[in-house]
């Protein structure tokens, strides 16, 4: 009896450590409630460059004008995507420029279509997911979307997707600075310009919706609207990201540039609609010029840093990479951290009276 007693308990004790070995080897997902096996790669690698992929518009005229943009901040070998064109380049392809594709013609889908430009911006989100994401998913993480004449500041924007979760639906990406063009668009969008970052998930089911999405709002003539319009067809809002600068902005932007906010700078679009940001330089000289700053530190590029000097009673504002200002004065912190307004609003029409930003601005006259 005791004999059978002891054989019982060796049993007992011999069943129980199989158990426990069993379920120390493996690991509870703490999203899905899923037992998954302690060989697999439960815990991604942080997100890095080679989980984005870039989808840039342009135009083929004016690409030979634009290129030195793109060209400024894109890496051969380590950045991944094209550029889509509207039609054949007339030139020779550099191997400094990311490779190129000309856009699906979509007369066939929307015949009545008054806008195919904008079609063509929002379909290049389907185009890219073809070529460069499929059966690649587990590489690609995030898709960037964006103008040819924007510059990206990928460590930056690296950055900051490497805090969020890349399997959840996230809309990213910049407003306008023109109060107007969140009026006529909307205040909820991301400008294209800016850049539009979507989660993988996000960009797969747009994607996949492609032909409807185009089809529901064939009649906006936005491709920002549009797009989110459909990502709001999805289940998803936009979540408005500090540092995207659609720049939709006139004349000398200096006094912008040089009050930017301790966030990192994701991008400048229309750099081809303001004059110089350096004076002594023209455009592509000055984009060099800045991002020559941008390899050196780019984490704090631009962004605002006041002190003062009380033996003078000077106050002194920097902006990393870009400008230094001394005044003979003392200001509060607060007033020099809004922008001088150097610039001039987006649009020229008479009809459009103040307030012209979504920012507090200060007059030169009064510094």
């Amino acid at each position: 009896m005791k004999s059978r007693i002891v054989v019982l308990l060796i049993l007992c004790l011999t069943l129980y450590q199989i158990s426990i070995s069993c379920i120390n080897k493996q690991l509870i997902s703490p999203a899905s409630g899923v037992l998954k096996s302690e060989s697999l790669n439960i815990i991604p690698a942080p997100t890095n460059l080679s989980h984005l992929l870039f989808g840039i518009l342009g135009s083929e005229k004016a690409w030979r004008h634009r290129k030195a943009y793109t060209e400024s901040w894109w890496r051969p070998g380590a950045t991944r995507g094209a550029l889509f064109l509207d039609k054949l380049p007339s030139e020779a392809w550099s191997p400094t420029l990311p490779p190129y594709r000309v856009s699906d013609d979509l007369r066939g889908l929307l015949i009545n279509k008054h806008d195919l430009r904008a079609s063509r911006m929002v379909h290049g989100i389907l185009e890219v997911m073809r070529e460069f994401a499929a059966g690649d998913h587990q590489q690609v993480r995030w898709v960037v979307m964006g103008d040819d004449d924007t510059i990206f500041f990928v460590d930056n924007i690296v950055e900051v997707l490497a805090r969020l979760d890349h399997t959840r639906y996230f809309y990213l990406g910049g407003q306008s600075e023109f109060l107007m063009s969140g009026y006529w668009f909307s205040f909820e969008e991301a400008f294209g310009g800016a850049g539009i970052i979507m989660s993988y998930p996000v960009a797969k089911a747009l994607a996949e919706d492609m032909d409807g999405c185009l089809k529901r709002y064939a009649y906006l003539f936005s491709s920002d609207n549009t797009t989110k319009n459909c990502i709001a067809d999805i289940g998803t809002n936009l979540s408005p990201q500090m540092g995207s600068h659609q720049i939709d902005l006139l004349g000398d932007i200096s006094g912008f540039l040089s009050s930017h906010p301790l966030s990192p700078l994701l991008s400048l679009h229309h750099m081809d609609k303001v004059e110089p940001i350096f004076p002594s330089r023209d455009r592509f000289e000055s984009t060099r010029h800045l991002m020559r700053a941008a390899a050196a530190d780019q984490s704090r590029m631009l962004q605002q840093t006041i002190c003062h000097h009380r033996q003078t009673n000077w106050t002194i504002s920097i902006a990393w990479g870009y400008s230094a200002q001394i005044y003979e004065t003392i200001f509060p912190r607060s007033h020099l951290q809004m922008p001088l307004e150097t610039f001039k609003p987006w649009s020229k029409r008479r009809d459009i009276s103040l307030p012209f930003y979504k920012f507090n601005t200060r007059a030169p006259s009064i510094l």
